[in-house]
């Protein structure tokens, strides 16, 4: 604890029909008509066609009685016509053909059953074969008219928020849209962002406050509230997995603040962290929290206003912006400009060494009521990032893989109250 700061293009009729390796769109067909022959005011109306000459029938065949399926594709009229015997009634929708072949000619040749097509469906599509896609996180090709999908532990599992929400665990989960489409290992990786804690730092003795052991804790605190206009809200780390900068450059503002009495309330740049802290650093790969405060207490930071977040973290050109020098008393002033040109302050802000706070709830409450916000390194399983509301616990994954998701990473967060 640390204190320093989404088209299936087929005509429905009874059957799926399927012709010359062709299928239907419903755009070929009245949806008025519905092709389904009911014996009703509607009965025989299956579209009185124009005749063209062709080979319809002598091609695909006639049928006996009424056949639904006994049907080819009408080019000359792009429309549909049938070769079966229920075609034969006032509004007649026979093949032009149908006469002069199925009655005239000797024998019928056997009608084609319908060809079923090559591809997949899916959600009432149709999908060629070779097709890809999407569900969540993993990627469905089709194959051999089915479904190969990747088998990926996605950051978002409607299964386990539905049943969080269900369950009485004393905190409420939420589907987040940015993670939709984004694995577990994804998360893991790029919105995180903390390395465990080293041995230097888990050495470190611990610091109580001097609150007396009898002064009562109110059930609700929060730090805002004593101090307003003091702390900072949190900043939006994207895919940056730089926890250890967010958090160490926002409770070290909310110290500054408080400790200068509102004289200084800029809020810290995480960017002069992730750019700036050279030695062993990792950027948006994760960090240590450690250095970071080394960082803040030798090198010290400039303001978010001075040097805000970069858009793409990924670019080549992200190196340090910032520059300073020592004025021998231990006090450093920038030599550079800000990097946002907007910002003409380019103040250097450090803090003292920072110190460790037992783990203990107690103890954390004391602290942050006595002296502001702390930084906490958490362990994060797969149901975090689903987390909204309450008292965050880990839930056991119900599903059956569960290896998949016995897993976690460190993360690093300001405790507020």
């Amino acid at each position: 604890m640390w204190a320093g700061c989404k088209i299936l293009i087929i005509a429905y009729l009874t059957t799926e029909i399927w012709m010359e390796r062709q299928y239907f769109s419903q755009q070929d067909v009245d949806p008025g008509a519905e092709f389904t022959r009911n014996h009703t005011i509607l009965e025989g109306t299956r579209f009185k066609r124009a005749t063209f000459e062709g080979q319809y029938c002598r091609s695909f065949g006639c049928c006996e009685d009424r056949d639904d399926g006994c049907v080819t594709r009408f080019y000359e009229a792009d429309a549909l016509c049938y070769c079966d015997k229920f075609c034969e009634r006032e509004n007649s929708d026979c093949c032009p053909d149908y006469k002069s072949f199925c009655h005239e000619e000797k024998g019928w040749p056997p009608h084609t059953k319908p060809w079923s097509p090559e591809g997949c469906h899916r959600d009432g599509q149709h999908y060629e074969e070779g097709s890809v896609i999407k569900e969540n996180c993993n990627s469905c090709t089709c194959s051999g008219q089915q479904w190969k999908c990747s088998q990926h532990v996605c950051l978002v599992q409607p299964g386990l928020i539905e049943h969080v929400n269900k369950g009485d665990y004393g905190w409420t989960a939420q589907n987040y849209s940015q993670f939709w489409g984004m694995t577990l290992e994804e998360g893991f990786k790029y919105r995180l962002g903390t390395l465990p804690p080293s041995p230097l730092l888990l050495s470190m003795n611990e610091v109580t406050t001097s609150l007396p052991e009898t002064t009562d804790l109110p059930e609700f605190f929060i730090a805002s509230y004593k101090w307003p206009g003091w702390t900072h809200s949190p900043l939006d780390q994207k895919n940056c997995a730089a926890s250890w900068a967010f958090s160490t450059a926002s409770v070290a503002a909310d110290r500054i603040a408080i400790q200068s009495q509102g004289r200084y309330t800029a809020n810290l740049s995480p960017q002069n962290l992730i750019s700036c802290c050279a030695k062993k650093r990792h950027g948006c790969n994760s960090g240590s929290v450690d250095r970071a405060w080394w960082y803040l207490r030798k090198r010290g930071l400039v303001s978010h206003a001075c040097y805000p977040l970069f858009k793409d973290q990924n670019a080549t050109n992200n190196g340090c912006a910032m520059a300073s020098r020592s004025d021998g008393r231990g006090k450093r002033h920038a030599t550079t400009p800000c990097p946002n040109s907007i910002e003409k302050s380019n103040r250097i802000y450090q803090c003292s060494p920072p110190y460790r706070v037992s783990s203990n709830e107690t103890e954390i409450m004391r602290e942050i009521m006595q002296n502001g916000p702390v930084q906490a390194i958490m362990q994060v399983y797969e149901d975090f990032f689903n987390y909204k509301t309450g008292i965050y616990r880990h839930i056991t994954s119900t599903n059956e893989d569960s290896e998949k998701y016995r897993k976690f990473r460190t993360h690093a967060v300001k405790l507020t109250g």
